[in-house]
């Protein structure tokens, strides 16, 4: 195992959903909870990384200043869904490089306001103007892998089973439940072969972590690695899906940065916006050989109680998918984890987690980025 990147010695995030607060609201709830877990005030950060995608400009710096902050550098990114990631993947570089000494990153988004149905998209991208929205895309690649690997739709269910399932135990979920295969199938058709409750939620929420360079002890959480790949032009290989190529090429640089295996890892937070994202994710990142991580969802090794628990917390379809705040959200669930403070969600072993978030998609793309994370409990 290399030496830590960076430590997280305080996460926050407020809950996921449709909110009655804007988006400075949800942003204070979640910086609230991160200072206060690392014990330092507003005036203690050096500098701030930002990660949203679809809303006002000049949002972040309102919603900062409502929460205290004032003449610190403030460093807004996108990267569509790995928004949230990327903001504390430049936060963890800055530390490391000693740039700055104490970073907050936040991730926010308030979707209910103004997106209704699919994520809108630039009409001049050739996916879009065909009508390749990211439902369709995601149907697609389902239907690529059903052909090639025998993969069933009962097997694309038992994701959604399981991650609203593990939801129960996030009071901050936007949705849960006890849930059958035939109710997943049997709920609103949205792109053939996925059904409502595969897809993700439009969801509003914010999530924030305190990045330090000193060593808080148990406390805190160890990034062991902070890996950011961008798109390569896509198709990539025959049988490989837009975004197969980017994830694989992600966590390959992640877990060698970490100087750790696959067999290292305890718990997963993956983007699975679409049931069949968990599934492709979790054979991209190298987990499980292409067309065997359905027949393992539904055999439960993906389950908590399993060989490696995925989304515990719930995941994009169940906990909400707010753009900008996911990444934060997942962060936040592993950092809780490794740290043995996920509450009734705490797993028996969490010495070493880690977490994918992919965003996309541009046409000719195998996405847009992705930023894949590995963290450790502090006694580590």
């Amino acid at each position: 195992m290399s030496e830590a990147l960076a430590t997280l010695a305080g996460v926050g995030t407020s809950a996921f959903g449709k909110q009655s607060y804007d988006a400075q609201t949800l942003m204070w709830q979640a910086i609230s909870e991160a200072l206060i877990a690392a014990e330092c005030a507003a005036a203690d950060i050096d500098a701030i990384f930002v990660g949203n995608v679809f809303n006002h400009a000049g949002t972040a710096q309102r919603g900062l200043l409502a929460a205290g902050f004032a003449g610190q550098p403030v460093f807004n990114v996108e990267n569509t869904c790995a928004s949230g990631t990327l903001a504390v993947h430049l936060a963890v570089q800055a530390v490391h490089r000693g740039d700055y000494r104490r970073v907050l990153a936040v991730g926010y988004e308030k979707m209910t306001d103004t997106i209704r149905g699919p994520l809108p998209t630039d009409p001049r991208d050739a996916d879009a103007a065909a009508g390749l929205i990211l439902p369709a895309v995601y149907a697609m690649t389902a239907r690529r892998y059903m052909s090639l690997y025998g993969v069933t739709a009962e097997q694309l269910a038992t994701v959604s089973v399981k991650n609203h399932l593990n939801a129960l135990q996030n009071d901050r979920a936007q949705y849960s439940g006890d849930f059958t295969v035939a109710e997943i199938l049997d709920s609103r058709p949205i792109a053939d072969p996925l059904t409502l409750l595969q897809c993700s939620p439009i969801s509003d929420g914010a999530g924030a972590v305190v990045v330090t360079a000193e060593d808080v002890g148990a406390a805190g959480a160890k990034v062991l690695s902070s890996a950011l790949a961008s798109a390569r032009p896509w198709p990539t290989g025959p049988d490989q899906v837009w975004n197969y190529e980017l994830i694989e090429r992600t966590t390959n640089e992640s877990l060698a940065q970490a100087s750790i295996s696959r067999s290292d890892i305890d718990v997963i937070e993956l983007h699975d916006a679409f049931t069949i994202g968990e599934l492709v994710t979790l054979e991209a990142m190298g987990f499980f050989k292409p067309g065997t991580a359905g027949p393992a969802t539904e055999a439960g090794e993906t389950a908590v109680g399993g060989r490696l628990p995925v989304n515990v917390s719930g995941g994009l379809l169940s906990r909400g998918h707010p753009l900008g705040a996911t990444g934060l959200a997942q962060i936040a669930e592993i950092a809780w984890q490794v740290q043995g403070q996920a509450g009734a969600r705490q797993l028996d072993r969490a010495d070493i987690g880690l977490i994918e978030t992919m965003g996309g998609n541009v046409a000719g793309l195998t996405g847009n980025g992705c930023v894949v994370m590995t963290l450790a409990g502090g006694k580590q």
